[in-house]
C-alpha cells in the first residue's frame, strides 16, 4: 500500500529582514515541500489576505508565520484584524520572531496567535525551527480544508 501524497500547503511569511527571509526560503528549498509567499511589512500582509491590489491573485495561506516588528503595521495590529475578520480568523498564526518579552508572548496569545516561536539566532537552530513548525502544522494537526 503507498502513502498517500502530501498535501501542499500554502505559507505566508510575513518578515522584514533580508536574512531571515532567505534562511526561511532556505529552509523551504531543501527541507520542506510546501509554497512560501512573502511579504516584508503588516500593510502587505493585510493587501495578501484579503486579495487586494497588487495579490489580487493569492493563494489563501494555510499558515502565517508572522513577524511582531514590522513597517507599516505591526504584526500585532496583523495578528489583531486576521483574528477579528470571520474570512481569515480559522488561519493559524504563528508568530515568530526575536522577541522574548513576556509582554509579547501575553499580547500574541491575547490576540489569539496559535503558537509564539522566539527565533534562534543561529543558522541550523533557526533551519529546525521552521520545519518542527511546518512539521506541526501540516502534518501533525488538522487544518481546515478548502482554506
Amino acid at each position: 500500500m503507498t502513502e498517500p501524497t502530501p498535501r501542499i500547503v500554502n505559507v505566508l511569511l510575513v518578515e522584514d529582514d533580508p536574512g531571515d527571509v532567505l534562511m526561511t526560503r532556505e529552509a523551504f528549498d531543501e527541507y520542506l515541500h510546501n509554497r512560501l509567499d512573502v511579504v516584508t511589512d503588516g500593510a502587505a500582509a493585510l493587501a495578501y489576505l484579503r486579495n487586494e491590489e497588487p495579490y489580487a491573485d493569492a493563494p489563501r495561506p494555510d499558515l502565517i508565520l508572522l513577524d511582531l516588528n514590522l513597517p507599516r503595521r505591526d504584526g500585532r495590529e496583523v495578528l489583531e484584524e486576521v483574528k477579528a475578520d470571520p474570512q481569515l480568523a480559522h488561519i493559524p498564526v504563528v508568530v515568530l520572531t526575536t522577541s522574548q518579552a513576556e509582554e509579547d508572548v501575553l499580547r500574541s496569545y491575547q490576540l489569539h496567535a496559535n503558537a509564539y516561536v522566539t527565533k534562534p539566532v543561529d543558522f541550523e537552530s533557526f533551519i529546525e525551527a521552521i520545519k518542527q513548525i511546518d512539521h506541526f502544522f501540516v502534518s501533525v494537526v488538522q487544518l481546515p480544508s478548502g482554506s
